[in-house]
């Protein structure tokens, strides 16, 4: 569905994004997590068209995006800032996306109103962030993308409104085979609702792995070993604390695999932990230092 292959893109001295490839299949729904500064934002904008790319391809079925209409209009875009008129209201905004988008759903946007509950004679410039971001909402699920795009997508909803959002757009995804591809910080989020996750850091994609699959190949350990007893050596160790004798251990690998080799060692106690997103993406780039390791 979304293939980047080698992406380069320089701003001056910058190298924002440094031969970068990703793939999106349809109907998943992706999470591009990476810290700030990584070329989450500026990916975005070569998938939506807005920048060309210095090097690299980004196709969408096999069709470049970069001043291609027919591509674009399968595409929803939603950025953490909405665009908009200063003097347009809802009304005005919806007649431009009913204008632009061929596949723009006038009945489904009006079946729509009916969650969104705001008001179309109002003018965007009057209503809150998160007001904006409904607004948003609004016209791009009436558009019947193919593709919707997010950066930041929940960024100022309160909870009612952000489930809301979640549940709508999973319902494309199950119903159409919508695909979904969401930039957010708020990793806990991203954890309910992504089937795979990419992460960047430098301009560069770290991994790319279903988020199950990611889960499977770091585990977290609780154990206390018996006296003079030491942990075998090739544990890939990713991050070691220690209160008192219980020693609670980040190791990159298989559950099983790392059980048995514990095993030798005899522990008085031991016990597994899932891990969060977060507590992944944090130890993927380093652990708490946040220093870029080589990863499988």
């Amino acid at each position: 569905m979304i293939q980047v292959t080698d992406l380069v893109k320089c701003f001056e001295q910058t190298r924002a994004l440094d031969g970068l490839s990703l793939h999106v299949s349809q109907g998943a729904v992706y999470g591009l997590v990476g810290p700030n500064g990584a070329g989450k934002s500026t990916l975005i904008r070569h998938l939506t068209g807005i920048y060309r790319q210095d090097a690299g391809e980004i196709r969408i079925d096999g069709e470049p995006v970069f001043e291609n209409p027919h591509v674009k209009t399968r595409i929803a875009y939603i950025p953490d800032e909405i665009p908009y008129w200063s003097q347009a209201s809802i009304e005005d905004m919806r007649r431009f996306y009913e204008a632009v988008y061929p596949a723009f759903d006038r009945a489904y946007y009006d079946a729509l109103s009916e969650h969104f509950q705001l008001d179309e004679k109002q003018m965007m410039r009057r209503f809150s962030k998160g007001e904006q971001k409904l607004a948003a909402f609004h016209f791009a699920l009436a558009q019947r993308p193919e593709i919707v795009i997010l950066d930041e997508p929940v960024d100022g909803l309160d909870p009612v409104n952000r489930r809301m959002i979640w549940s709508l757009l999973l319902d494309d995804v199950a119903e159409r085979g919508v695909t979904v591809l969401i930039s957010s910080h708020n990793l806990r989020e991203l954890e309910d609702v992504c089937d795979y996750v990419g992460i960047m850091n430098r301009g560069k994609m770290l991994l790319e792995r279903g988020l199950s699959e990611l889960q499977e190949n770091i585990v977290k350990i609780q154990l206390v070993l018996p006296e003079g007893a030491h942990l075998p050596e090739h544990l890939e160790i990713l991050h070691r604390s220690t209160t008192g004798r219980l020693q609670q251990l980040i190791l990159r690998g298989k559950a099983e695999e790392i059980s048995a080799q514990l095993a030798a060692c005899e522990p008085i106690y031991q016990d597994m932990l899932p891990l969060t997103l977060e507590e992944i993406f944090i130890y993927e780039l380093g652990g708490t230092e946040h220093e870029v390791k080589a990863v499988l």
